[in-house]
Parts: structure tokens; C-alpha cells; sequence
């Protein structure tokens, strides 16, 4: 128990990385895959085949290779990051991607008679969207959704490639320095307590959009 304690201070601190590179990538990447999901549905050809291609390069292509490509492969034609907000970048263009298909699928899915109504009576394609479409199409995606948040927790940890000091790595290095699994098991539980915490939060989610059918 004195040993665990020992390695809170660390631990801590490493999660409040962890929790950063959660809480920047899901505010940012969130409103960014609806753009980019709208963008899919556009009716002007260009801004589609933009975000077809877009989407076809994030979701075909690992995120461990998009964050070396940002931070190691940009400085070679003069573009330079510093660590976090290389990882910041390529979290936020990866799963905006994902978010994206996940918002077209659900905005796909609702009756276009729906806009036709709204239109007939005055309301326009932007209040259309907010009020009446936006959220039967959040009811729908929040099941996909939250998968890819609680993927994303476990996808923070590999930011380790860029040198940041997240709790995985924080972990593995008190593992190999005190050969011990108890770092290891430490950092398990905070994932749990983070997945069951989020687990929670999406069903409260779920029963308050369950009047949209």
C-alpha cells in the first residue's frame, strides 16, 4: 500500500495529461466531424470529394503513424509542433473522421420529410437542423458515439511516441525501474474508473434523448 501511494504523486499528474488529450480532442473533434459530415452530405461536388478524401485518409490510415507524420515528418518541410499540440492535432483530425461517418449515418437516417415540413412552415435550413433534425440525430448516434469515447481514453495512451508523459507510459516506467506490476495494475484501474465513469454518463445521456423516436 505505502509502495501504491508512492506513485500517486506521478500517477496524478500523468492523468491530468491523459485527461487533457481526452477532454481537447472530444470538444474539438466533436463539432469538426459535423462540419465534416454536412460537408459529406454537401450537394456541391467539391466539398463532397473533400470530405470523402478526408475521411477516407483518417479512418485508412493508423493513428500512430498520423501523430510520428505531425511531429516527426512536418519539421522536414518547415512545419513544427511541439509535443502536446502534435498530438492534440492528429487526435482531433482522426477521430473527427470517425465522428463524422457516425453524424452523416444519423442525419441519412431521418425522414426528409421532415425538412419539407419544417420548410413549409418558415423555418429555415439552419433552425430546421438545430431544432428538429440535430437532435433525433444525436438519440441515434449516441451508441456509436460513445464507443469512440471510450476507445479514445485508451487511445490517449499513445501519445507515448511523442515523449508526453502520459499515465501508460508514467506506468510502464516505474514498472521497469521497480520490477514490480503493481504501476501497471495502478493505471488499469484508472481506465476502468474512466470508462465506467463515461459508461455512466452516456446512458444518463440516452434516457434524457429517449422521447425522440
Amino acid at each position: 500500500m505505502a509502495y501504491v501511494l508512492n506513485l500517486m504523486p506521478s500517477m496524478l499528474e500523468a492523468l491530468i495529461t491523459t485527461l487533457k488529450v481526452f477532454f481537447i480532442t472530444l470538444v474539438l473533434s466533436i463539432p469538426l466531424g459535423v462540419l465534416v459530415s454536412l460537408g459529406r452530405l454537401s450537394q456541391l461536388k467539391i466539398i463532397k470529394v473533400i470530405s470523402q478524401g478526408y475521411i477516407l485518409l483518417m479512418r485508412g490510415t493508423p493513428l500512430l503513424l498520423q501523430l510520428i507524420f505531425i511531429f516527426f515528418g512536418l519539421p522536414l518541410v518547415g512545419v513544427t509542433f511541439n509535443r502536446f499540440t502534435a498530438a492534440i492535432i492528429a487526435f482531433v483530425l482522426n477521430y473527427a473522421a470517425y465522428f463524422a461517418e457516425i453524424f452523416r449515418a444519423g442525419i441519412e437516417s431521418i425522414d426528409k420529410g421532415q425538412n419539407e415540413a419544417a420548410e413549409v412552415l418558415g423555418l429555415t435550413p439552419y433552425k430546421t437542423f438545430i431544432k428538429i433534425i440535430l437532435p433525433q440525430v444525436i438519440k441515434r448516434v449516441l451508441p456509436p458515439i460513445s464507443n469512440e469515447v471510450i476507445t479514445l481514453v485508451k487511445d490517449t495512451s499513445l501519445v507515448y511516441v511523442l515523449g508526453i508523459d502520459e499515465i501508460l507510459r508514467v506506468g510502464k516506467i516505474a514498472s521497469n525501474r521497480d520490477a514490480s506490476l503493481s504501476p501497471l495494475l495502478v493505471v488499469a484501474v484508472f481506465y476502468l474508473f474512466l470508462t465506467a465513469i463515461l459508461t455512466k454518463v452516456f446512458k444518463m445521456l440516452e434516457n434524457k434523448y429517449a422521447y425522440f423516436r
